[in-house]
């Protein structure tokens, strides 16, 4: 199935992606990558755990004050534009795109992360948004620490992208001051090892959970890893292109049956 026919199928039935993993495996990369290849929408819910934390800093708040962190996040004017081939991060009238990947946020977000309170509000936002991007078009992806398992369980794709963690420092080395030197690498060596651990006490990242896919990107470049997603893809399209070509087939005019639709996956919020 080339990226024509995979829109075609998507105008047909919809898709939703949902793609996990720890920092560096590169899931912001593949997920702008496939969604431009299959022109639905972008969601970075990395970004928006780090517009929180730029806010937080920028209005002098105590990051370990849970109760007022929280806060923040109810009244922070946050505009994300979801265009992959040019995301954008705004809080108010102020860009912060550039802003939110400095290694001072990347140090701090392991406080906003860790707020179980936090995680809670950008859960509901988070789905929030995927809903309206939905409505609004054909589909969309969204990557970030538990998309797959609490935010978007329902999505018809979910992946788990790892990588061992010497590929994971220099990806997020080269991301975060363009290049790999041994000091830089020591620097981010210490961020990343603190956000997986701080991680690890709110949710399990490095092992999918029933109905998640695994994808090792270890030794793949971006095209490599699209394409490993995309065989879970095409299956997932086939499959219910299939079925509502079986829907569509049956004999509407029978007195005891109406078709109103065909399900496209989305995401639930989840059952108290």
């Amino acid at each position: 199935m080339n990226d024509s026919m995979r829109r075609d199928a998507i105008s047909r039935v919809g898709m939703t992606i949902a793609i996990d993993g720890p920092a560096g495996s590169g899931k912001s990369t593949v997920s702008k990558a496939l969604a431009s290849r299959l022109g639905i929408g972008y969601l970075d819910t990395g970004a928006m755990y780090r517009a929180l934390t730029w806010y937080c800093l920028d209005e002098g708040i105590d990051l370990e004050d849970t109760a007022a962190v929280a806060a923040a996040a109810d009244r922070m004017p946050l505009r994300l534009v979801s265009d992959p081939s040019d995301p954008h991060v705004w809080i108010g009238d102020r860009e912060i795109t550039l802003e939110i990947r400095e290694p001072r946020i990347a140090l701090a977000i392991k406080h906003i992360s860790t707020n179980l309170d936090v995680r809670a509000w950008m859960a509901t936002e988070q789905r929030r948004r995927m809903m309206e991007v939905r409505e609004e078009g054909s589909g969309m992806i969204a990557e970030g620490r538990d998309i797959t398992t609490v935010v978007c369980p329902d999505a018809d794709v979910r992946v788990l992208l790892l990588a061992d963690q010497e590929a994971r420092l220099r990806r997020r080395t080269l991301e975060l001051y363009g290049d790999a030197t041994e000091e830089h690498m020591e620097i981010v060596r210490a961020q990343v090892e603190g956000r997986d651990k701080a991680d690890s006490q709110v949710s399990e990242f490095m092992v999918a959970a029933p109905g998640v896919e695994t994808v090792d990107s270890t030794g793949l470049d971006v095209d490599g890893v699209c394409e490993a997603v995309l065989v879970f893809v095409d299956r997932d399209l086939a499959e219910r292109d299939a079925s509502r070509e079986d829907v569509l087939s049956l004999d509407v005019s029978a007195p005891h049956l109406t078709v109103r639709g065909t399900h496209v996956g989305g995401c639930q919020n989840p059952v108290p």
